[in-house]
């Protein structure tokens, strides 16, 4: 939580202080250990000192090896100071509590935008609005998707718009990096929270803000990740066949969900962020499918639900609020967040694959469009 992050560095601090000074007393040939005079006045002499004790003699050993080995021990000594420090933050982490009041909760229209694209929505409404969650560092991956299914504008006649989410960096370099590539696609939309996996749900809820106040015309929004392979004729084939163009919501279902409360997993969830023993229904956040009424509908709601780092179960959270329940796009499975073995016949009939790395995404792309026109 906040508060964590915030103050748990101080008290490490303190006690490389203490450290600090005990190491050093001891090194100048101070005494370290506390002698019966400091316990008990200066009526008798302290026995433990004088008498060569264990405390006395532990440190007397220890200062004698030579200069080498005594600083090989120290580094030992501050590293398991910092992890027990460490773990001791960790494991308290479900006792504090940063806000009294109850849960995060997302705060609609937070930050600024950085960047923007060139847009024409309310001229020429889009059918299908691509928002590919994507990090500073993925140049490679945008221009691999800028080359095959981002590259689609008109799919089946209809219109389709790729647009890529990101947040900041504290590198300049890597800041100017992108403004360079923005000025050139004019696809890029960015704000100013920081660029990290678990910004995942502030990223993705950048690009509904972004459709409901720029593009609430769209049909249908996917939300997908950078390494995927979209079949975006595909999609639109089973879009236009399925009719349901409002209260759509679609992906790989994930019906029945536990929390994760094992604090040493990627996804853990503390029961302060989420108390219930059981998620809404949602899809998984490799890529799902809004009708555009939807999209707009999820960011109207954001700010009343419990605010999770787990981007697809707080839209879940969101779609339970408005009482929408995700549902199968085919009959057929057609999202594969855990990947798929790539075969042109079996890839021309699917929507996404997960894990598609940018130099196998070229080659896919590049054999299932060339085959359009055979039989499988």
């Amino acid at each position: 939580m906040i508060h964590v992050t915030h103050s748990a560095p101080g008290p490490l601090r303190a006690q490389h202080g203490f450290l600090d000074g005990v190491l050093h007393s001891a090194a100048q040939g101070e005494r370290t250990c506390p002698s019966a005079d400091d316990q008990m006045g200066a009526q008798r002499p302290s026995p433990v000192l004088r008498g060569g004790g264990f405390c006395s003699n532990t440190m007397r050993s220890f200062f004698s090896l030579s200069p080498g080995m005594a600083f090989l021990k120290t580094r030992v000594l501050y590293a398991c100071l910092l992890v027990v420090g460490a773990l001791c933050v960790y494991f308290s982490m479900d006792t504090l509590v940063a806000f009294k009041e109850g849960p995060l909760v997302y705060k609609k229209e937070f930050g600024k935008f950085l960047q923007l694209p060139d847009a024409d929505c309310r001229q020429k409404p889009p059918f299908l609005v691509l928002l590919v969650t994507s990090s500073l560092h993925q140049a490679e991956a945008r221009m691999a998707i800028r080359e095959t299914w981002g590259r689609e504008r008109t799919v089946r006649g209809r219109q389709v718009q790729a647009y890529f989410l990101l947040g900041m960096s504290a590198s300049k370099a890597e800041m100017a990096a992108v403004a360079r590539e923005s000025q050139q696609y004019r696809d890029i939309i960015q704000k100013d929270f920081e660029d990290v996996y678990f910004n995942l749900t502030l990223k993705t809820l950048m690009g509904l803000e972004w459709v409901y106040h720029h593009c609430p015309q769209a049909g249908f929004v996917m939300k997908a990740d950078s390494d995927m392979f979209i079949n975006v004729d595909y999609l639109t084939e089973l879009l236009l066949r399925k009719n349901k163009t409002t209260r759509l919501f679609t992906g790989h279902l994930k019906m029945n969900d536990v929390p994760i409360r094992n604090k040493f997993n990627k996804w853990f969830v503390s029961k302060y962020e989420y108390p219930w023993d059981k998620y809404p229904p949602f899809c998984s956040g490799t890529a799902y499918v809004f009708s555009g009424d939807v999209a707009s509908q999820v960011y109207n709601v954001s700010d009343s639900v419990p605010f999770l780092k787990l981007e697809d179960v707080f839209v879940g959270l969101c779609l339970a609020k408005l009482g929408i329940r995700p549902e199968e796009l085919h009959s057929k499975r057609t999202f594969f967040p855990e990947g798929l073995r790539f075969s042109v016949c079996r890839f021309r009939k699917i929507v996404a694959c997960h894990f598609v790395k940018p130099a196998d995404l070229l080659t896919f792309w590049e054999a299932v469009e060339s085959s359009r026109e055979e039989q499988c």
